[in-house]
């Protein structure tokens, strides 16, 4: 089968501009709880020919970028997150065949504003090779942030498998909107960003466990409407998970035992072991940095922890109701997100870990330098 490179842009463009980026859409069943929004109307599975970006969204970035929200008030967000199977690698000379959101592991991450709407459709690509490592001049800001990466160095694969998509951030009948849809379908429903936060989105088709081990999963920033209270002058997004693969030949697959008895092969941020080693994070003496974290697990908890800093601010979820104040290490259970800020105190290195050392040592590290600006 031909490979089809979404990097055209031409598809998704024309797919984009039957999409309005302002108007918000209501149905009759939707009702309003504390200047909440519930009841969205029926997903929709559908078949159709699209052979464009995987990825569409101006707000979709490649871990650790976040996208500034350059709007003001509420938005309606037209999203597009096919699955599809990719090559890639999670440690040198470590390489398995991934079922991802997108083409990279973790998926992209999408920043809206609380009370945002999004309209969001997924088309189940495990039956053809996409390529991910050649994007459109006009492709999202992810494929732009993941062609500059040089770690996961994805290569298009086939794997047939039902999927679905589960955003932990949407408030909606799982059922309906979480379904799983076969190769060749798509599903299209939406959901509103009720509360703020920093939210996993995942597979959930059975073994949720496996789908998820093998690379189904991002993270999603819901700003609260009147921002956080304090002026960052960096932000970043990590997100933590857990690899469970064994050697078979000269590749790797995954093992389904280890991840059952919680015993992974590789614990990274962001996806490969040296993605904040090599490319650590930047900032200068002084600076605010504001960390969006998610552990994504699926099985671990996680000790975020930052040698040489003492999280000046913690919002536990990312929730403004939720905070805490000079705390030496965060604690996330599978699946939670934190966001926590630090003031750098000097110039030098400082190391981001996670303090359950097993997990360092598997790869859960990496680090922050801070230096004079130039």
């Amino acid at each position: 089968m031909k490979s089809v490179a979404v990097g055209v842009g031409v598809a998704s463009a024309l797919w984009l501009a039957g999409c309005s980026q302002t108007a918000s859409v209501s149905s009759a069943e939707e009702f309003v709880v504390d200047g909440r929004v519930y009841g969205m109307p029926d997903a929709k599975v559908y078949r159709e020919d699209y052979l464009g970006d995987a990825v569409v969204g101006e707000y979709m970035t490649a871990s650790p970028h976040l996208a500034k929200l350059d709007y003001k008030g509420n938005k309606t967000h037209h999203v597009r997150l096919d699955t599809l199977s990719q090559k890639v690698e999670v440690a040198p000379g470590v390489s398995y065949n991934a079922w991802t959101f997108g083409g990279s592991v973790p998926g992209p991450v999408l920043h809206v504003r609380e009370g945002d709407r999004v309209i969001f459709t997924m088309k189940n690509r495990s039956d053809e090779p996409v390529v991910v490592t050649s994007p459109a001049k006009d492709a999202a800001p992810f494929y732009r942030q993941l062609a500059d990466n040089p770690y996961q160095k994805p290569v298009s694969a086939i794997s047939p498998m039902p999927h679905s998509m589960d955003f932990h951030s949407g408030t909606v009948a799982a059922d309906d909107k979480w379904r799983s849809i076969s190769p060749g379908e798509t599903i299209q429903f939406e959901w509103v960003a009720n509360y703020p936060g920093v939210y996993m989105y995942h597979c959930g088709t059975s073994s949720v466990l496996m789908h998820t081990a093998m690379g189904q999963y991002g993270a999603v920033v819901v700003s609260p409407k009147e921002g956080y209270p304090t002026e960052a002058d960096h932000e970043y997004v990590i997100t933590q998970s857990e690899f469970y693969l064994q050697k078979m030949g000269d590749s790797y697959i995954y093992d389904h035992q280890a991840a059952m008895a919680n015993n992974p092969s590789h614990v990274t941020f962001n996806g490969h072991v040296s993605a904040l080693m090599d490319q650590p994070l930047k900032a200068s003496k002084g600076d605010r940095v504001r960390l969006y974290v998610l552990n994504a697990g699926p099985n671990g908890t996680s000790s975020f922890h930052v040698i040489g800093a003492i999280f000046d601010r913690v919002w536990y979820e990312g929730n403004l109701e939720n905070e805490w104040r000079g705390m030496q290490t965060v604690l996330l259970g599978a699946s939670n997100g934190a966001v926590v800020e630090f003031i750098v105190p000097e110039d030098g290195l400082y190391k981001l870990v996670d303090h359950e050392f097993h997990d360092a040592e598997r790869g859960a590290a990496g680090a922050l330098i801070a230096a004079p600006a130039q």
